[in-house]
């Protein structure tokens, strides 16, 4: 039965909390899964919470502790002591350790690290830390299973248990030579149907996909998403074996993304969330509203060089609404299309094919959208000029902002920049700016104003 959050369970636990009734505390989250604990931490006050993570076993809360909030990790580490939080990490694979440690500050990350008493695992996280944490050395995991190639298979098969019970799941099994660099890969059934004195040269399979260690994090989940990868190895430029990647990881890292690329496709500047103070939120939201106050004034100022045709065609006053809503929502529609592509890794040839496909999209759309428009306005008005004038403009204005909106994200990718701050915003005030103008001047043109 999947997990529910209720009211009655958070207040359940907080009356054995009170009562400091452990026995009971135990038995009853005894019965949910690491992450169904986390998400009741998650809703329990600070001291209640901290209360859990100690009575608990280190095995249970450091798997806890990965799945917390952020905010209510940072919050729960804080009271504990280091010697407390490396207890916990050492129950950890070394990449979930490192994303915890890395969250403390600076003096207290090497407070924790040297109460680690496993020197291996010591040695690995501070190697770990050193990565860039948007790189795939910053996302991998030291644990897994390699194997030599001048090993036999039986020879293999005793070696790798001693190096399996710290790796959570085998995906692969990785083939070395004596220099450690990565030459082929085995999976579990291969060993198991060879034959005990073959060797691992004879057995392994030579295409094995890896990543380099500095590779971006977005370039290795489109390999492992590419490939249907569940783990991916990482090496460096001798072609070291130095970790793997798993699927997890990677489903953090597109959650991360996504959620990142919708606030800024919403216009917000930076990574927020609805508990974040009121000054961190206005200072995410502030500029793009500033951009849009910049947007309007903009508009009034071209409205305003217009005046002489308000005051003889008032008809295309109220019809302004109208073509700058129209010049937004083609231009988002347009780039949210190729920000998706450009994520998956599906925008292919020249960025000249790309426009011309949009124009034509464009101008096959505006057509039919003009095409209504002309008879509304014209049944409305009486006057077939007015609702030509009209209606061309609409035309022209969603072609631009179709352009627009295909040429901005693809503009800003080639230069580096995140393609998603072209959608939302950025594009729906500059094409209505842009969409004003436009159709002014054209219903100016047509109607010799």
């Amino acid at each position: 039965m999947q997990f529910q959050l209720t009211n009655e369970l958070i207040e359940k636990v907080e009356l054995f909390v009170n009562e400091q009734n452990d026995k009971e505390l135990k038995k009853l989250l005894n019965e949910f899964h690491y992450a169904d604990i986390a998400e009741i931490l998650d809703e329990l006050d600070l001291d209640d919470a901290v209360y859990l993570i100690k009575l608990l076993d280190s095995e249970t809360t450091s798997d806890i502790l990965t799945e917390l909030d952020e905010d209510t990790r940072e919050k729960v580490l804080q009271n504990l002591s280091a010697k407390e939080i490396a207890e916990e990490v050492e129950e950890l694979d070394t990449d979930d350790a490192v994303d915890i440690i890395a969250e403390l500050p600076q003096d207290r990350q090497q407070a924790v690290i040297n109460q680690i008493e496993d020197q291996e695992h010591r040695d690995e996280i501070q190697e770990l830390l050193a990565y860039d944490e948007d790189s795939a050395g910053g996302l991998m995991a030291k644990e897994l299973v390699k194997v030599y190639e001048t090993w036999t298979v039986a020879g293999c098969l005793r070696r790798i248990r001693g190096q399996a019970k710290d790796v959570t799941r085998v995906h692969s099994i990785y083939v070395v030579n004596k220099q450690e660099q990565l030459i082929g890969r085995l999976s579990l059934k291969d060993l198991i149907v060879a034959k005990s004195e073959q060797k691992i040269a004879e057995i392994k399979k030579d295409n094995v996909d890896w990543v380099h260690v500095n590779d971006d994090v977005e370039d290795v989940a489109r390999v492992m998403a590419k490939y249907d990868l569940e783990a991916i190895p990482v090496v460096d430029d001798s072609q070291t074996l130095l970790g793997r990647i798993t699927i997890d990881d990677i489903v953090d890292v597109l959650k991360e993304e996504a959620d990142k690329d919708y606030q800024l496709a919403a216009g917000i500047t930076q990574d927020v969330d609805l508990d974040d103070s009121i000054l961190e939120l206005t200072k995410a939201r502030l500029p793009w509203l500033f951009l849009g106050l910049l947007g309007g004034i903009g508009a009034f100022i071209i409205m305003e060089g217009f005046q002489e045709a308000f005051n003889k065609y008032a008809v295309l006053f109220f019809f302004t609404p109208l073509i700058a809503a129209m010049a937004g929502n083609v231009g988002v529609q347009s780039s949210a299309i190729i920000v998706q592509g450009l994520a998956n890794d599906d925008v292919k040839g020249s960025v000249n094919g790309r426009l011309i496909k949009e124009m034509l999209l464009a101008a096959l759309n505006g057509v039919i959208l003009a095409v209504f428009l002309f008879l509304f306005v014209w049944i409305y008005n009486g006057e077939m000029l007015k609702a030509v004038a009209i209606s061309v403009s609409l035309v022209a204005v969603i072609i631009i902002a179709g352009l627009i909106g295909t040429f901005v994200p693809l503009f800003l990718d080639k230069k580096g920049i995140d393609p998603a701050i072209a959608t939302g915003p950025f594009i729906t005030t500059s094409n209505d700016i842009l969409g004003i103008l436009l159709y002014f001047w054209i219903a100016k043109l047509i109607l010799g104003i």
